[in-house]
């Protein structure tokens, strides 16, 4: 293995390490908010609309059972609820709190604006081009919309 400052770096290497970099911004960002980074995925995901528990699990990428503690954890710190699915009674809907949609917008805006400066030394043109080939590749790869864009996410936040 070579050393980290061996010279340019490898697609694999690049994307991996990448996502090292976001999801520590992003888990720090979560401490910093009494959240875990799967709570503030969450709180995330919700800002948009409510969403049932299956359509949860899938864009979250998680088990049944995982998704369920997920929400009992973030219900019981008063930042989600569970409301009946109007559609069929054995589903709910899960649904920010005016306290979840206020934790929620702030550490959106905090997270974007920390997630920003890590490109802080890529002109407006390489920036431009790093975003139309990371977005490329998520839509590809159909990424679930967790995380919107910085100019979505605080008017798409609201309370059902």
């Amino acid at each position: 293995m070579g050393k980290p400052d061996d010279g340019p770096i490898g697609i694999v290497a690049a994307l991996v390490r990448s996502s090292f970099l976001v999801n520590a911004v992003y888990a720090k960002s979560a401490r910093e908010y009494g959240l875990t980074p799967q709570q503030g995925q969450l709180l995330c995901v919700l800002m948009a609309r409510p969403h049932g528990m299956s359509e949860l699990g899938a864009m979250l990428s998680l088990a049944k059972s995982s998704l369920t503690g997920l929400v009992d954890r973030t219900e019981r710190n008063g930042l989600v609820r569970r409301e009946p699915d109007p559609q069929d009674t054995r589903a709910v809907w899960v649904a920010l709190t005016a306290q979840g949609s206020k934790v929620a917008g702030e550490f959106y805006t905090e997270t974007c604006r920390r997630i920003e400066e890590l490109p802080g030394s890529l002109n407006p043109a390489e920036r431009d081009t790093l975003a139309a080939l990371l977005g490329r590749v998520v839509l590809d790869n159909e990424v679930p919309a967790i995380f919107l864009e910085p100019d979505e996410g605080g008017s798409a936040a609201r309370e059902r």
